[in-house]
């Protein structure tokens, strides 16, 4: 058999095209939301962790769920796992600063907290698909 990435005709080789294009889209964007709070710093979650009764070192979980996770997502390494990572971060993320939104329409219709439903769902939907071929996990 080749190494070589499947022809994209084929219906195996269009999901794993459809399973890189999720991963990178998934995992880029989040890594985006990671690099922010390396620059600005996460005392204001540690703020919100300890508001809510949590242990103020669980701030450390931004830094798996928000770099790390997104990064083995981008490139396929331990796909399911950064996946069910990230939707945990999104679960926490949603109950620290966003669980007021939770049944609410922004202005434009859509759903208050339809960013972080994508992140979670998403970081779900990749736990179930796993990498596919074009990863370094098949590599």
């Amino acid at each position: 058999m080749s190494d070589a990435a499947p022809a994209p005709r084929s219906s195996a080789g269009l999901q794993d095209w459809g399973k890189l294009v999720l991963r990178v889209t998934l995992g880029g964007n989040m890594l985006l939301h990671g690099i922010a709070k390396t620059q600005s710093g996460v005392q204001a979650i540690s703020d919100m962790l300890v508001a809510k009764g949590l242990p103020a070192d669980m701030v450390y979980g931004v830094w798996v769920g928000e770099l790390v996770a997104p990064l083995l997502l981008i490139v396929g390494l331990f796909t399911r796992l950064a996946g069910l990572t990230l939707a945990f971060n999104m679960l926490v993320a949603i109950y620290l600063a966003h669980a007021a939104e939770v049944l609410v329409l922004s202005e434009h219709g859509g759903w208050a907290i339809e960013l972080q439903a994508f992140y979670l769902f998403g970081g779900l939907a990749v736990a179930c698909l796993g990498a596919g071929r074009l990863s370094l996990a098949r590599r």
